[in-house]
């Protein structure tokens, strides 16, 4: 297995998985969405995306939005999103994702990489443990959603 940070040479080969992700949480595929939201992202460097690749096939993802803390002066890593096919799980590939952002992190002089959880998906909360990660105990996150998104997270 490697890991890989990805070019927009790879969109081809990312927007498969991505579009994967946002069926698994939204139940609803739209891989030209999907395709145009990354082609952007990678073209503008908003992101840092890294592949995990096996056989010369993309099997999982991870992404990282910039955010930078007024108190630290120091940027911040939000990790945004992370997948990896059903069928290649179970082989380290989540694991070895996250550990090449903390790396990213450490090497950009990051305060820390944040991550936001979905309540429906429990296990994520030992799988982030295990690497480290804590559950913040000064702040609760609170969202006020503007517009309409289009799409419904599973309960």
């Amino acid at each position: 297995m490697r890991i890989v940070r990805a070019t927009i040479d790879h969109l081809d080969a990312l927007a498969p998985v991505f579009d994967a992700y946002r069926g698994f949480f939204t139940r609803a595929s739209r891989i030209s969405e999907s395709r145009s939201f990354l082609r952007e992202r990678l073209s503008n460097a908003d992101s840092v995306v890294f592949l995990a690749q096996e056989g010369g096939n993309t099997i999982g993802f991870l992404q990282l939005y910039p955010l930078f803390s007024s108190w630290y002066c120091r940027r911040m890593w939000f990790l945004s999103d992370l997948y990896v096919l059903e069928d290649a799980r179970g082989r380290g590939a989540a694991s070895a994702l996250v550990r090449q952002a903390l790396e990213h992190a450490e090497s950009t002089r990051a305060s820390s990489v944040m991550v936001e959880l979905p309540k429906a998906e429990p296990k994520l909360y030992e799988f982030y443990t295990r690497l480290g990660f804590l559950r913040d105990g000064g702040f609760d996150l609170f969202r006020h959603v503007l517009g309409e998104n289009g799409f419904r997270l599973r309960p």
